[in-house]
């Protein structure tokens, strides 16, 4: 009888034992992966090309809307950077699919790796209005496809870019806003990247009153958009929104000043990142991400599988040798002759695990 109830005192212990660790195990997963997730869709904003100083360094200024009335309710990272290419082509495709890779900024070279919008798009199966690119900037079509064999041409989001398609020209902010809300109301995309470029495009064009103006009007149209989300049945508390920018600005002692971009200066480094959507925290997160990290942030949220291995684009350096008969057989180096050679890598970009109930 003895034998008995201590057999099943080490079985009750036993049990005590494996639920203790599936305790432990629940505690130290992450809270994203241990629930259900609410969001259905998530929507994207990039103000394209706003400097810290004239944003959150001075603050609420010309950014009130995002500071005081979108900021408390959501989760916003100061310590939010693009770390890499810092000019726009670059640092949209680091958006999408998670790695930085240097593109050209001024043709068609496409990312090298698949985005959020392809990856949502094969594995749910839905058409490709279901996922969304819209932008001011017509270059930005690029986003929609990538180079890597087996996805180029392939479950491909809809695009509606510049004043109508590639080659046409940038388009004003607010015309963007109008064609998010449209593409939003009539189709109900489960994705979408909406880019606002006029605080870039004026200050390329040295216009400052336009390019602080341009700031002014992406914070009063991100407050709107987030209105229109929640006044509508189909998002309301089941939409994320990400609300940051491709790159900074050179600071007023680094040449060209806020009129540039492009180099590693903290000023074109330093961006945000300001997130609002039901399975988010409230409040302000230290910890230090790039941009890299939004797109398995965005897997995450939709429950989409992202590949761990992906191409990251090398310049690789080979010397020719001249033939003797050359006309430059003077020179006294070789020929150069530079080639892109794709490496593998494992995907970088992490889930922001601090910005999840």
């Amino acid at each position: 009888m003895a034998e008995t109830a201590i057999g099943k005192y080490r079985c009750a212990g036993r049990k005590a034992v494996l639920l203790l660790f599936w305790l432990l195990a629940a505690c130290a997963a992450p809270p994203s992966a241990t629930k259900p997730l609410k969001t259905k869709y998530v929507v994207i904003v990039v103000i394209d090309g706003t400097r810290w100083s004239e944003t959150w360094g001075t603050v609420p200024g010309i950014i009130p809307n995002m500071s005081t009335v979108l900021m408390p309710m959501g989760v916003f990272l100061p310590n939010f950077f693009n770390d890499a290419y810092t000019y726009t082509n670059s640092g949209h495709a680091a958006i999408t699919t998670g790695v930085n890779q240097p593109i050209d900024n001024y043709g068609d070279e496409l990312p090298a790796n698949p985005s959020i919008f392809q990856y949502f798009l094969k594995q749910t199966g839905k058409p490709a209005t279901a996922a969304w690119i819209v932008s001011s900037k017509d270059k930005l079509h690029i986003l929609a496809n990538t180079s890597r064999p087996g996805w180029e041409n392939a479950f491909q989001p809809s695009v509606n870019a510049g004043k109508s398609g590639p080659g046409t020209g940038y388009r004003m902010d607010s015309l963007t806003l109008v064609e998010a809300k449209r593409i939003l109301m009539n189709y109900k995309p489960n994705l979408m990247l909406i880019n606002f470029m006029e605080p870039d495009g004026f200050a390329h064009a040295g216009n400052w009153e336009n390019y602080l103006r341009g700031i002014s009007r992406d914070d009063r149209y991100v407050k709107e958009l987030w209105d229109f989300l929640n006044k509508d049945e189909t998002f309301r508390g089941k939409t994320t929104l990400f609300i940051t920018s491709d790159h900074g600005r050179h600071l007023d002692e680094v040449d060209g000043g806020y009129m540039e971009h492009g180099d590693n200066c903290p000023g074109c480094e330093q961006i945000y990142l300001l997130a609002l959507g039901p399975d988010f925290r409230r409040g302000m997160v230290e910890t230090r991400h790039t941009l890299i990290d939004i797109a398995p942030t965005v897997a995450r949220l939709l429950n989409l599988e992202m590949d761990s291995v992906v191409v990251v684009p090398r310049v690789d350096t080979t010397f020719v040798e001249l033939a003797m008969d050359t006309t430059l057989v003077a020179q006294k180096r070789d020929s150069i002759r530079l080639e892109i050679k794709m490496d593998t890598t494992m995907l970088k970009g992490r889930v922001m695990e601090e910005l999840f109930r």
